[in-house]
């Protein structure tokens, strides 16, 4: 898949939101072929390596093409974290798409059981106790790299609390291939204006 084609969509999706403050879906038929089969992504933006947006499917639902344009407009406007994007932030603008596996359920039936089978750097995880639930993408393991600390975090971001998970909870792993902007220099042109 070619990284100039998933930023060039995201970058113009991000761009229909500046121009006219509306989410613009491509047609399955606009889309390049390897874009049309359903497919799971997340984009995060950075601004000056700091977190300004980061919005995602965790798992296929849709035509990877559309997941990626509604998911980098979502990051720019619609990520509650933050206000939505402004064009005076274009120039600082760095992008990753990550492109999900399909998420498979780890086999374990305690907190420590899940701890010893985490891949660290490799897995992203899908964490549910109850009604909660989170994910976090494999690139969190660059700042949380202790599997502890890892789980700790997400289950704090899932509302969980720092206690034991509950004898119920269930956990799903998956793997994303990362690109990032700053690894092609020429993707920054699909969001620059003028």
């Amino acid at each position: 898949m070619d990284p100039r084609e998933l930023f060039r969509l995201a970058g113009q999706s991000i761009l229909a939101g500046l121009d006219g403050g509306r989410q613009r879906d491509p047609e399955l038929d606009e889309l390049p072929e390897k874009l049309r089969d359903p497919g799971a992504c997340f984009v995060t933006l950075k601004t000056g390596g700091t977190l300004r947006g980061c919005i995602g499917s965790p798992e296929a639902w849709r035509p990877l093409g559309q997941d990626l344009a509604a998911n980098a407009y979502a990051s720019a406007y619609r990520d509650p974290r933050f206000p939505p994007l402004d064009a005076s932030e274009l120039d600082e603008l760095e992008m990753e798409i990550s492109l999900l596996t399909a998420p498979e359920p780890v086999d374990c039936g305690s907190e420590e059981e899940l701890l010893a089978l985490l891949r660290p750097g490799e897995d992203g995880l899908i964490l549910e106790d109850g009604p909660l639930r989170a994910l976090f993408l494999p690139a969190v393991w660059e700042s949380l790299p202790e599997p502890a600390d890892f789980l700790l975090q997400l289950k704090l971001k899932a509302g969980l609390g720092a206690g034991p998970l509950s004898s119920s909870f269930a956990a799903w792993r998956f793997t994303a291939r990362e690109i990032s902007s700053r690894d092609h220099p020429s993707a920054r042109r699909f969001w620059r204006q003028g």
